[in-house]
């Protein structure tokens, strides 16, 4: 995955407190009682649009040993040069840092950081007291996320079984491009947890970096892709153009399908609507409303998120906004779910 070694190290960041002391207004002495606290970082010069690992390492000494190299953040390049700060520690000279030009995994999605109105509003004809209130979230950092559902010839690859119900599509060979069912949030977990093994020993990710079930608030981040509306296609009371996007209970023909046969969102995903519902990383729990960064969902529960809505389910259930949840054990013929590739602990 590594292509090129970016603009090196820069620490601590004298710019940052330089751009600071410039800033128009700003007294020539430091006023009484204010901290000035800087940053470590680097300058990253490349190709805009281009998706970079920011790492580091705590040692010079370590730079050619194989995995000392930590995984920051993916971060898409917006300019060229571009000053990166490390906000997650202060400018120590503990930390030596690299950004590595990433090419695309395969069949996933980079979905970059923003805000987005989560949850569904009142005057949504459709909509569940669950799903309220609705909250302004900022997802801080960008992720990679499947393009497919996991398949079943993805889940057999892994794990080495395939427990899907529906292994074959009205009798045609297409079973291992359907999406993996009857899955139970345990299994989804272990697959991940799997998958991430196997990508590390063959240094296809940084060391510190895994696959995971995305929290809810990621799901319907990627879902929505900048969109506010009812659908991820826009608002659609009638339900008219729901089959251009939907595998649901009126088109399915009573089974999943293959994945990636309709129409994706904004950010090319496929079969976030319909299909088979999603499990998430988090518990259940009701929303808080207000403004939000990262949530994560309660600490405990009983029942783990599913999104998106199924084969099973009528187009008013396909909605983002939708929210399901069953025990971490619980499986059914129309549960599966998709990966996200994100840093872990630095």
């Amino acid at each position: 995955m590594p292509t090129r070694l970016s603009t090196f190290i820069r620490f601590p960041c004298a710019l940052c407190l330089a751009l600071w002391a410039a800033a128009p207004g700003a007294s020539a002495q430091t006023p009484a009682g204010l901290g000035i606290q800087t940053y470590a970082g680097l300058t990253i010069t490349g190709a805009v649009g281009t998706v970079y690992s920011v790492e580091y390492v705590a040692d010079l000494a370590q730079t050619n040993t194989p995995g000392a190299w930590r995984c920051l953040e993916f971060l898409q390049l917006p300019a060229s040069p571009y000053l990166w700060a490390d906000k997650s520690a202060p400018a120590t000279g503990k930390r030596f840092y690299r950004a590595v030009g990433l090419a695309a995994p395969t069949n996933l999605v980079f979905i970059p950081p923003g805000t987005f109105r989560m949850g569904s509003a009142t005057n949504d004809p459709d909509h569940y007291s669950y799903e309220e209130p609705q909250m302004a979230v900022t997802i801080s950092r960008g992720f990679w996320m499947g393009k497919y559902l996991v398949t079943q010839a993805d889940y057999l690859a892994v794990t080495g079984s395939n427990p899907s119900h529906f292994t074959t599509n009205h009798g045609y060979s297409e079973g291992l491009s359907m999406p993996v069912e009857s899955v139970s949030w345990v299994d989804a977990a272990a697959y991940c947890q799997q998958l991430t093994q196997q990508e590390r020993a063959a240094g296809r990710i940084p060391a510190n970096c895994l696959y995971r079930l995305p929290t809810e608030a990621e799901w319907e981040y990627a879902c929505r892709a900048w969109t506010s509306t009812q659908f991820n296609y826009g608002d659609d009371p009638a339900f008219t153009n729901v089959s251009n996007y939907a595998w649901t209970f009126d088109n399915c023909l009573g089974t999943p399908h293959p994945v990636g046969q309709k129409l994706p969102n904004l950010w090319g995903l496929y079969d976030t609507q319909g299909n088979v519902w999603e499990w998430c990383q988090d518990w259940y729990g009701t929303y808080p409303g207000g403004i939000m960064l990262d949530p994560q969902g309660p600490d405990a529960g009983w029942g783990r998120m599913i999104r998106g809505g199924s084969w099973l389910c009528l187009p008013q259930n396909c909605r983002p906004a939708q929210r399901g949840f069953f025990s971490p054990d619980y499986s059914y013929y129309d549960i599966g779910f998709r990966t996200v590739l994100a840093p872990g602990q630095p």
